[in-house]
């Protein structure tokens, strides 16, 4: 199917209707009972894992309940010579957790939901005179692109155990896809270290709002979460589109107020993967901030990437009403974010006003630099909405994220007079000026030590009314998909379906993304090229965003 499939990657990213891909169009067509068996069992092939029995005389890998499989009903020869690419990967791959039949199983899903058909659409217009009983037909040309029901049947699909009810208690008219939302919440936590399983749980996420619903309800969050920022800790190890996939995940799950509160309350007793910082007793939301900004920090001086810093910044934004007990350390790295934008803000305007003199740069080169002032003004404006909404509406609860600010006031001191600052800086040298004072009148024996602020911070929390802050609107961000989504996702999912499917394909003929072609080959005695792998992909030349 992968190979019937592969006919996408003679194709240009960027679809149109004269692209014809004989199998996968055939498979667009088929009934929506077909499709959503297709789906239904790829799934859980992904969720059971099974095993292939290499000595078996009959398979059942399409098999739905008591009817007889695809490879049964064309026997055991014939099922022998289609099985023998798995037969070959069972027996070569030395890795005892890998499973063929899983990981292609995945990867025909991803192909399948992700892929979109251009059609052309032709329209007459019949324009008559009035001198005349002729008419002259006119042809418009237009294009769309066509329902895709595999994609249609996984954000359809419902958990098992509501029965033949939705969520709202609403019969479905036609063939659903059901499954276990359980097992395949347990399985995609145990396997998101892999980039294929974050695809699909972005894909399940973004798409399908029972499957949504059921992650937000979930008591063990940290199930997703964990191996989610484990792998934003290693992001210098992981390709950008993972990175995207992740972050945007995060986003779409911090649109929901309860998930943004249950993360606060979940306490970690330790994070043995997290080097810099020894995080013991940490709650989740503590170190979702802490990694965040981490991410933040590793884009500004490694990936560079405008979307990137919007999707960190657009998630803590989202989270900051509902903090509750916000670490020290994640606190510090809150405070630590403002600086950091700041010092790279501050580059920028020294670079455009030094090059102002150079007449022949100047227009070219101000303006670039304009456009990327405008960017950093808007981050840091971000960055004092989030302390502003912690400030505003959860100050009581933490005390260490006011400590953090008293600590590092200074960093906020060169943007007290700039226009689109002033406003949220007055509301945070008002909360400076209550505890600074509240400090100053609190005699103690001694020096103030990082306890005794913090214990008198504490204290003076409970009397804190919040008078003479200015109310602001609330930030709220959401994510919604570009409008023509394959441009990304064909290109994305063909790459991964390359770097796991076991075989290779011509690198030479593929339009569909740059490949490094490889070095010539030198021939071996029988004049063949000798055997090189050409499965390998450049994933930073595929800059296509989501």
């Amino acid at each position: 199917m992968l190979v019937a499939m592969s006919t996408q990657l003679l194709s240009v990213p960027s679809l149109g209707p004269k692209d014809v891909h004989p199998f996968i169009d055939a498979a667009m067509t088929e009934e929506s009972s077909l499709v959503c068996s297709v789906v239904r069992r790829l799934l859980l092939n992904y969720i059971t894992r099974p095993r292939i029995s290499v000595n078996s005389s009959s398979y059942s890998i399409f098999s739905e309940e008591n009817q007889p499989g695809v490879l049964q009903r064309v026997g055991s020869a014939a099922a022998t010579i289609v099985l023998l690419p798995f037969n070959y990967l069972v027996s070569s791959n030395g890795e005892g957790s890998s499973n063929p039949l899983t990981d292609c199983s995945l990867l025909v899903l991803l192909v399948l939901i992700h892929y979109h058909k251009c059609v052309e659409n032709d329209e007459s217009i019949t324009d008559r005179s009035d001198d005349s009983a002729t008419s002259d037909s006119l042809a418009k040309s237009s294009t769309h692109f066509t329902v895709n029901p595999y994609c249609n049947a996984l954000e359809n699909a419902r958990d098992i155990e509501f029965g033949h009810m939705d969520l709202e208690g609403n019969a479905h008219s036609g063939p659903v896809v059901r499954l276990p939302f359980a097992s395949l919440f347990d399985t995609l936590g145990m396997y998101l270290a892999d980039e294929t399983a974050v695809l699909l749980l972005y894909s399940l996420v973004q798409g399908n709002s029972g499957f949504l619903e059921y992650v937000l309800v979930r008591t063990d969050l940290d199930t997703l979460l964990m191996p989610i920022l484990e792998t934003l800790y290693n992001a210098s190890k992981k390709t950008p589109n993972q990175i995207y996939m992740l972050l945007i995940i995060l986003l779409i799950l911090s649109q929901d107020s309860s998930f943004n509160a249950s993360i606060h309350k979940m306490i970690l007793p330790s994070v043995p993967w997290y080097k810099e910082h020894l995080l013991h007793q940490t709650s989740l939301g503590s170190l979702l901030v802490i990694i965040l900004i981490r991410t933040v920090k590793y884009n500004l001086s490694k990936l560079r990437d405008v979307y990137l810093h919007t999707t960190c910044l657009a998630t803590l934004a989202n989270m900051a009403p509902h903090v509750h007990r916000l670490s020290a350390y994640a606190s510090q790295r809150l405070v630590s974010l403002f600086y950091m934008l700041s010092r790279k803000y501050n580059k920028i305007a020294d670079r455009r006003d030094d090059k102002k003199g150079n007449l022949t740069e100047q227009d070219s080169f101000a303006e670039d630099m304009s456009a990327e002032l405008h960017i950093y003004t808007d981050f840091l404006r971000i960055v004092l909405e989030i302390l502003n909404a912690i400030l505003t509406y959860a100050l009581p609860r933490n005390p260490e994220v006011v400590y953090a600010i008293l600590h590092r006031e200074e960093v906020f001191q060169p943007f007290k007079s700039h226009p689109r600052f002033n406003e949220l800086l007055e509301n945070i040298y008002t909360v400076l000026d209550f505890f600074n004072s509240r400090l100053d009148a609190q005699r103690v024996d001694g020096e103030w030590s990082v306890e005794k602020v913090l214990q008198s911070i504490i204290i003076n929390c409970r009397s804190w009314r919040g008078d003479g802050l200015k109310m602001f609107t609330r930030l709220y961000f959401s994510y919604e998909q570009e409008s023509h989504p394959e441009e990304f996702f064909i290109p994305y999912v063909w790459q991964l379906v390359l770097s796991r499917c076991g075989f290779s394909f011509n690198p030479s003929a593929i339009n569909l993304f740059p490949v490094d072609l490889p070095v010539k080959e030198e021939s071996n005695d029988d004049g063949e090229p000798n055997k090189h792998q050409n499965g390998e992909l450049n994933e930073q030349r595929v800059n296509i965003d989501p």
